[in-house]
């Protein structure tokens, strides 16, 4: 490792995280089941190799899944608020490892440290919005047609959850499920990116300690490793009710058809296209800070991350000149040095799609207005730093319809109303998230009501980008319409059952239909 690389205490925040750089690869599973090949996981930082990760066999599953369904059957048992009190336990650990595994994040992923610090934040929020989720698992009570009878509806746990999480939020997205999954008496199996594993295995010790230090089985938290190969085990195993994925549309498809195929349920967030409008009565100050943001947050590897700005044509000129003096001011560099603003994309295969958009935008009749490009030299020898780039373009191009996943911004204009600027927003196969900077209330209105935005997500007056978690997280169309995180989310982690209690003498049907013997 590099001194500069270790100045930022890389070597101390492995250490603390039970990670070793060890040739023999890191075990991974319940009980650490694993002895498929390698993955050798190197930074986007300075190319350098973190540590290597054995991947999980097609028996190594197997001894994770009997495991996993062991330990359900004690998991389930326990009452939820005693549950909640083990998610507290955890939520505590991350917050004594914060430090640590935000670094990690950071440099195994490529965003700043700020945001990696932030992804840890967020496991921590979950936590504490499961723990007191433990003690609310409500269901509802009916009154019954029938006189002597009570109805209720009560929640029930599913079993074995699979989680498949993608490399951009390589340890919060896994939070989001597992806390509420905990919370609602599932045990987990996941799979994290083979881009970002040794996140993967941090989570899994973290959370190890602390069912071992309540003397619960090993069973509740598993990790296996591998692509999309190690995917399918999960995907195609009917002893697993629900299967979260996260990632792009085109795994979700996948994902969804295997899933519905054996009538099992598919929780999907996958790809955005997102899109903040610019009417004539916005904000210019709090347009460029959310529109900014949003676009280079992460190398605009999000997929809240926004990729068009729909700008009526009276504020094009104002909103274009703001922009181009703050890509002015971007820093690019290692994102475990807080002055800069930008890190690296995840690989060269990143990079590559990035200059493929740049390319056929200019292709299809756009023009770039920021130049982008790949850096070189000292600091940038990963060869995955790109400067962030903005191009004037058409709503229907292709490429303004496609998601690109790096830090490229789409300039588009409207005429006339704001219901215009809502189609050209709308007209992508994505809907995740949107907003609009407006300080006119009908517009703000017009665009969160029925026929407004499309998107999952939709914000008045701050970016596409970034989500408490205390709302539901997901889009319609091609995000896959599936929820995580806050709100009633948890319910699609539970089994709901209708009851109906007779406690008199006789035995009415309902509908009142007669059948006398």
């Amino acid at each position: 490792m590099s001194k500069t690389t270790a100045s930022f205490g890389i070597d101390n925040a492995l250490k603390q995280l039970g990670l070793k750089n060890s040739n023999e690869g890191t075990s991974t599973g319940s009980v650490n089941f694993s002895s498929g090949n390698l993955i050798e996981s190197y930074s986007p930082v300075d190319g350098k190799l973190i540590g290597k990760v054995k991947t999980t066999s097609k028996e190594d599953y197997e001894k994770v899944m009997k495991s996993a369904t062991a330990a359900f059957k004690t998991w389930r048992t326990m009452p939820a608020p005693q549950r909640g009190e083990i998610v507290r336990q955890f939520g505590e650990k991350l917050r004594e490892k914060k430090e640590a595994l935000g670094k990690l994040v950071s440099y195994e992923m490529g965003k700043s440290y700020q945001e990696g610090l932030g992804e840890v934040q967020e496991m921590i929020d979950i936590c504490d919005f499961a723990v007191g989720l433990s003690r609310q698992l409500h269901g509802l009570t009916m009154h019954s047609e029938r006189p002597g009878h009570r109805m209720y509806e009560q929640y029930h746990p599913l079993g074995v959850v699979g989680i498949i999480s993608a490399f951009n939020f390589p340890v919060a997205v896994w939070a989001w499920n597992t806390a509420l999954a905990w919370i609602c008496g599932d045990v987990c199996v996941w799979k994290p990116s083979e881009k970002t594993p040794m996140c993967g295995v941090a989570c899994q010790n973290i959370a190890a300690e602390v069912f071992a230090e309540n003397n619960l089985p090993e069973g509740i938290c598993n990790l296996i490793n591998g692509d999309y190969k190690v995917g399918e085990f999960l995907t195609k195993d009917p002893r697993i009710p629900l299967i979260s994925a996260t990632g792009s549309t085109r795994m979700g498809k996948i994902v969804a058809q295997e899933v519905a195929g054996r009538l099992g349920k598919s929780l999907l967030e996958l790809g955005g296209n997102n899109a903040i409008i610019v009417t004539p009565d916005a904000d210019v100050k709090m347009t460029v800070i959310g529109a900014v943001f949003g676009a280079v947050g992460t190398a605009g590897q999000r997929c809240t991350s926004t990729r068009r700005l729909i700008i009526h044509e009276s504020m094009y000129a104002t909103v274009k000149k703001a922009l181009v003096d703050a890509y002015k001011q971007l820093r690019i560099g290692n994102p475990l040095d807080e002055n800069n603003h930008v890190g690296p994309l995840i690989d060269k295969a990143a990079v590559s799609m990035y200059e493929n958009a740049l390319t056929q935008v200019v292709a299809e009749g756009g023009s770039i207005l920021v130049e982008g490009g790949v850096l070189s030299g000292e600091g940038y020898e990963s060869g995955c730093y790109v400067k962030p780039a903005i191009a004037e373009a058409e709503p229907f191009y292709k490429i303004v319809q496609h998601e690109t996943f790096a830090p490229v911004l789409y300039l588009l204009t409207y005429t006339g109303d704001v219901e215009n600027a809502i189609a050209i927003q709308n007209q992508v196969a994505q809907g995740l998230s949107s907003a609009i900077m407006t300080n006119n209330l009908r517009e703000a209105e017009h665009f969160l009501s029925v026929t407004g935005s499309d998107c999952g997500i939709a914000n008045v007056n701050i970016g596409t980008s970034g989500a408490e978690i205390g709302g539901a997280f997901g889009g319609e169309k091609d995000t896959g319409g599936g929820r995580e995180s806050g709100s009633d989310a948890w319910k699609i982690y539970m089994r709901r059952q209708t009851n109906t209690i007779n406690y008199t003498t006789e035995l009415p049907l309902s509908q009142g239909i007669k059948f006398d013997l």
